[in-house]
């Protein structure tokens, strides 16, 4: 039986100790002989001088001879002896140390024998290869895997029968990854093969490389994968039938609907007793939330099929804030609730992001606020995020809150806090939903905050970098440091933001909720400008003004859109100028810095706001040809059109619309622009724009504008109508604002 390596080693190490051990005292014996014999030498020629005839002898000196001599030897003696317990040290502790390395070297042989084992226990391939790419070293699972003996591979190339290479990727520190599919004695296998070099001594004590190759058989992993990309793409093709299906869906209801609520507006417009204005506005209030239902499912389908695609285009944060509060305030005021905003001006003016996907966020948290708010108010409220470009927006409410074990679930779809049986506020449960994914896909995060009974904070924060090639703002803070303005507000909630911002642009301010206590403060100093709310009431706002008041220059009011009928007598009650709630800061910067009569631009304002929408600027309006093959919807967009002061002429399907087009340009009347039904028999909206496009370019005839109706919103939809010619994109139901604007724009404006 063969000894271990251990055993041999040890044997070893005792026989060169022995062998150290004897040449050490042979070497001590000789020293010791060569001083006897010098010291017997010595104390002879002394004894034999003191001895001879010829010598005076003197027993005396014989016997101090004799002791010197005697101590010399002793001496001698004791150095000999002293030398030799310091041999006898240093061989005692050469013996500790040629242990010990032998114990170490016993443990890293063992070492070196269990990596070995547990290396070939994993089951991983190794081999080595020098810089030929021959074989160095080759562990047995390599052997397996090749199918041969160790000694047959090493010093050979051997490379196994390589069927699929996968792609290749290296780390930054030189690593090689990449899978093979090989052929081994057992089939076709998948391996994972990291690649790395080392440093070797070679017999030459030249340092040397060698690539070092360990790979990992991931067959079952493949296998996995390959099953899992299946079983992707299967749930892909449902996810592609469902939003089929639901795109059929909504344009079968969208259809019906575009009729019900077109009437419905076309009925309010008509003399009508008061039961019948409530049964007609009812009619138009369920339409709208039946739409809101179906807009809401169908932006979070393409949420699910990943078609959320997000557009990086410039826009003004600040503009896009203020204007979402601004068309969300009507429903706030009409509660009794106030709402206002804030936008940081340390952020950039303009930004790079999605702004309508911003929009619809702002939009469904703050209809939340508001509809879970029943008094007080929301803010939102724009400030720079804790990183480089992010942006923090809060839309705070005074509302009923939500309780903590609640706060997680409401991000879900179809989820409410309020989901009983009696559940007192309406809603799908999508729209927090629908918010948290946008948000996540556009790389920010959403959270909230909430006390019950004290209201709830919404927090997102996204990154929005700055335009690069922005030019400078076109909106500069106004220098007020030396200017003080009072506030007299019953409720704080726009109050404290005005307040706030007035405080950015360097002014003193003081916020006031009655109007007696800011009587009495009028007259401690002097104020540049008061601002009051008219929620205070006529007549405390006519006492105020004509008390202390009227002495100060600047005497502005804030009102909300629905009051403008009542700017006359807060003229006559001494106000020089109002501001609209919510306040744009651009209007609040104009009102105390500007020299004109407030009363005068706002008149010029109103009469602008109050113009009809899509007027057209000619007495005959435009020619406009209207391909729809539903009779109500058709109905509708006559009617609508003609009340907007054009001319339509109603073609009931695809051909009968070329056709029409065809015999108004062969007439020298041709129609200024065409409004489009995608989905018509015998020749849908997409063949009838494709002929018309045709016809002209063989004609040479100039472009007709054609805006696509159709019910389906989806992308392909919107991409389909663009291939096929067509310059517009309108949702139905059929919105006049929207109609108006997309002629106005000569057909341009898309829906979103």
């Amino acid at each position: 039986m063969q000894a271990p390596a251990g055993d041999k080693s040890g044997n070893k190490s005792g026989k060169k100790r022995r062998r150290i051990s004897i040449r050490r005292i042979f070497e001590l014996t000789i020293r010791a002989c060569v001083i006897a014999s010098m010291s017997f030498g010595v104390s002879f020629g002394f004894l034999s001088g003191s001895t001879s005839q010829a010598a005076n002898y003197d027993p005396q000196n014989f016997a101090v001879g004799v002791s010197a001599l005697f101590g010399a030897a002793c001496g001698v003696i004791g150095l000999l002896m002293s030398r030799m317990r310091l041999l006898r040290a240093e061989l005692r502790e050469l013996e500790e140390k040629s242990e010990h390395l032998a114990d170490q070297n016993w443990e890293l042989r063992e070492a070196e024998e269990r990596a070995r084992t547990f290396l070939e226990a994993q089951g991983d391939v190794i081999v080595r290869r020098d810089a030929a790419g021959l074989i160095t070293y080759a562990n047995d699972a390599f052997c397996i895997l090749a199918g041969r003996m160790r000694d047959e591979l090493i010093g050979t190339s051997f490379a196994p029968t390589l069927v699929e290479q996968g792609d290749t990727a290296v780390t930054s520190d030189g690593t090689k990854l990449h899978d093979q599919r090989i052929e081994t004695p057992d089939g076709a296998r998948w391996i994972a093969w990291r690649e790395v070099v080392v440093r070797t001594e070679a017999s030459t004590q030249v340092p040397s490389t060698e690539v070092q190759c360990v790979g990992r058989d991931v067959t079952d992993r493949s296998q996995a994968e390959r099953a899992l990309a299946d079983a992707r793409d299967q749930a892909e093709a449902a996810n592609r039938a469902k939003s089929r299906f639901l795109a059929m869906v909504s344009h079968e209801i969208r259809t019906p609907l575009n009729g019900i609520l077109g009437m419905a507006d076309l009925l309010l417009d008509t003399p009508l007793a008061p039961e019948q204005t409530t049964y007609a506005k009812a009619v138009k209030t369920s339409g709208d939330t039946l739409l809101s239902l179906i807009e809401e499912i169908l932006d979070f389908s393409k949420i699910e099929a990943g078609k959320l695609d997000l557009e990086s285009r410039p826009f003004g944060l600040a503009a896009l804030v203020e204007e979402v509060v601004e068309l969300i305030g009507p429903r706030a005021q009409a509660k009794g609730l106030e709402i206002a905003c804030y936008v940081d001006e340390r952020l950039p003016e303009r930004v790079v992001g999605d702004a309508a996907r911003l929009r619809q966020v702002l939009f469904n948290l703050a209809g939340n606020a508001i509809k879970f708010t029943p008094q007080g108010g929301v803010t939102i409220v724009v400030e720079p995020g804790i990183w480089a470009d992010e942006v923090s927006i809060q839309v705070r409410d005074t509302g009923i809150g939500i309780a903590p074990d609640q706060q997680e679930r409401i991000f879900r779809e179809f989820e409410q806090a309020d989901d009983g049986a009696t559940r007192k506020f309406s809603g799908t449960g999508l729209g927090l939903a629908i918010s948290k994914r946008i948000v996540e896909r556009m790389g920010g995060r959403i959270d909230v905050e909430s006390t019950l009974d004290y209201g709830s904070t919404f927090d997102v924060a996204i990154r929005l970098p700055p335009e690069f090639d922005a030019t400078a703002n076109t909106f500069t803070p106004p220098d007020l440091s030396r200017s003080a303005v009072l506030i007299v507000a019953p409720a704080a909630t726009e109050a404290s933001l005005i307040a706030r911002r007035l405080g950015r642009w360097g002014a003193k301010t003081c916020v006031v909720s009655d109007e007696k206590v800011a009587a009495a403060l009028l007259p401690e100093r002097r104020w540049d400008a008061v601002l009051v709310d008219q929620a205070i009431g006529m007549d405390a706002a006519r006492e105020f003004m004509t008390g202390a008041a009227a002495d100060v220059a600047r005497r502005l009011v804030l009102i909300t859109p629905a009051a403008r009928h009542e700017l006359p007598a807060l003229k006559d009650a001494g106000f020089t100028g109002y501001l609209i709630k919510p306040v744009r800061a651009a209007s609040l910067k104009a009102r105390l810095t500007g020299d004109a009569d407030g009363f005068e631009q706002g008149a010029a304002v109103i009469e602008a706001d109050d113009a009809p929408v899509g007027a057209p600027d000619g007495a005959k309006g435009l020619s406009i040809l209207v391909a729809e093959d539903n009779d109500i919807n058709a109905l509708l967009a006559r009617a609508l059109l003609i009340r907007l002061g054009h001319r339509p002429t109603i073609a009931g399907t695809g051909a009968a619309a070329v056709e029409s087009w065809l015999s108004a340009r062969a007439a020298g009347t041709p129609y200024d622009l065409i409004l489009m039904d995608v989905h018509m028999p015998e020749m849908d909206g997409l063949e009838a724009a494709r002929r018309i496009r045709a016809s002209e370019a063989a004609s040479d005839s100039p472009r007709t504008i054609i805006v696509a109706l159709t019910a389906n919103a989806f992308s392909e939809d919107r991409d389909a109508c663009r291939n096929a010619g067509m310059d517009g994109f309108l949702v139905k139901p059929l919105d006049r604002e929207r109609l108006a604007a997309a002629l106005l724009s000569g057909g341009t404006a898309l829906a979103a």
